[in-house]
């Protein structure tokens, strides 16, 4: 899809029900070298930020339909942090204040200061940028914590893919950080100040992912109550990050890659299409190539998304980086809980290597949350890892062995711990999804897949 233009001109939308007013701020901000965006009422207003999230906005309070407190108060509950420079024909002291409680950046009355209004509007900007940029150092993925050569290829290969515009296919196990590769994928490259929109394919139902991903029109279903905006209209200028893209119904499939084909998308009920410029990146823990073999995932979709491959390595091919991911497991515990924090002996860091990982960094981070909470020592030794996570592996059984494919093998192990889990959690599907760490519909959809009932029991 087409590049984003101009990435680092900074984005400003003003909201006012006045012509004139916004076409007078425009000039003033287009000569100072912003992007400007109008809009003449809150509502308006909302859908451009969630079509594309400015880096400041300009917002009236007095206007009809909806007043500018309104219009920020809704920027807030929705997750926009936006800074928002409040404009007022009829200031007094409690709007001002009321302005700020709900979070505005700053306060003007008109008429306007040119010079006070640029100086705001450029700090604005500033802390918005320099925020983001701590919200991502501060939220370090999990799986880029490490030294060991597969972590440093996986850094490599992040660093060459980021900065163009190709479509990125993660593969990996369950686990070892899928999502966290493409937020990184993201914020180093030329849209990291853009919408990052996650879609999890496997958490929606069929019926509703083509309206979750393209939109739908009032009236367009049964439901459909109001017009929805799709996800990759959401992510227009950014990033759209396609989880578990191996659960998508074939019909699905087709609409995604005419999107990717083409850069448009059409709404459920649509008389046209949109133009949409997106940067796709999908992950799976499945096998596409087997899943191609049987018929089960589209073998030109595949190779379109296929440009750029990054594997996200299980933990047991980098039990070097283990002390590394308990040290910053532990510390950000800690942190969050304003707890003092534990160490782990190197007996217990040794004995953690040996251990299989099936689970990958997942199981790793919920083990040493559990010695964290459980333990009462201060220092966390090899007996206190093995009383919580097993000293021995599991064997498996000879019936299991008896099987002749490897698929046979997955699909009967498979079926044999959902049956054992579901008969754990007294066949209630929510609490056994939750339990798994799968999404209740994926579960729902394994129960049919295997035919497994109650009865069995």
């Amino acid at each position: 899809m087409a590049k984003t233009k101009e990435p680092n001109r900074a984005a400003v939308l003003i909201v006012d029900d006045e012509a004139s007013i916004r076409e007078s701020l425009r000039m003033i901000l287009e000569y100072e070298g912003y992007r400007v965006d109008e809009a003449k009422s809150g509502p308006e207003a909302l859908v451009k930020i969630a079509e594309r999230a400015p880096d400041a906005v300009l917002l009236d309070i007095k206007m009809p339909e909806m007043d500018g407190l309104a219009v920020l108060a809704a920027m807030r509950e929705r997750g926009y942090e936006v800074p928002v420079l409040m404009i007022s024909g009829h200031a007094d002291v409690n709007t001002a204040v009321e302005a700020t409680r709900r979070g505005a950046f700053d306060f003007f009355e008109k008429p306007l200061e040119r010079e006070r209004v640029l100086l705001s509007l450029r700090n604005a900007v500033s802390a918005h940028r320099l925020q983001s940029e701590n919200r991502v150092l501060r939220h370090e993925p999990d799986d880029m914590v490490g030294t060991s050569p597969a972590m440093k290829r996986l850094r490599e290969t992040i660093e060459k893919a980021a900065p163009t515009p190709a479509t990125v296919l993660i593969t990996g196990e369950s686990g070892t950080g899928k999502e966290l590769v493409a937020r990184a994928i993201h914020n180093q490259s030329p849209r990291r100040d853009r919408p990052f929109v996650q879609v999890n394919c496997a958490a929606i139902p069929d019926e509703l992912i083509e309206s979750e991903l393209f939109g739908h029109e009032k009236g367009s279903f049964t439901g459909a109550m109001r017009k929805q905006m799709g996800k990759f209209v959401a992510a227009d200028s950014g990033t759209i990050f396609l989880d578990e893209i191996g659960d998508m119904s074939a019909r699905t499939q087709a609409k995604v890659l005419r999107a990717l084909q083409s850069g448009e998308v059409e709404p459920v009920g649509a008389a046209g299409s949109i133009r949409v410029d997106v940067r796709v990146v999908a992950a799976t823990h499945q096998d596409l190539e087997n899943a191609i073999s049987e018929g089960d995932f589209r073998e030109d979709l595949y190779y379109r998304l296929n440009v750029i491959p990054v594997r996200t390595p299980p933990l047991r091919e980098r039990m070097d980086d283990v002390p590394h991911l308990v040290s910053y497991f532990v510390r950000r515990y800690a942190e969050a809980n304003n707890y003092r924090a534990k160490e782990f002996s190197a007996e217990a860091l040794d004995h953690l290597k040996t251990l299989p990982w099936k689970g990958n960094i997942r199981e790793l981070k919920n083990l040493v949350e559990r010695l964290l909470i459980l333990s009462p020592e201060q220092v966390i030794d090899k007996q206190d890892v093995i009383s919580s996570a097993g000293g021995a592996r599991p064997e498996i059984s000879e019936s299991l062995l008896a099987i002749k494919t490897l698929r046979e093998f997955r699909d009967m192990s498979e079926r044999l711990f959902l049956v054992h889990k579901l008969d754990e959690n007294g066949w209630n599907v929510t609490q056994t999804a939750q339990s798994v760490e799968t999404p209740r519909s994926n579960l729902y959809k394994k129960m049919e897949q295997y035919d497994i009932r109650r009865a069995e029991s």
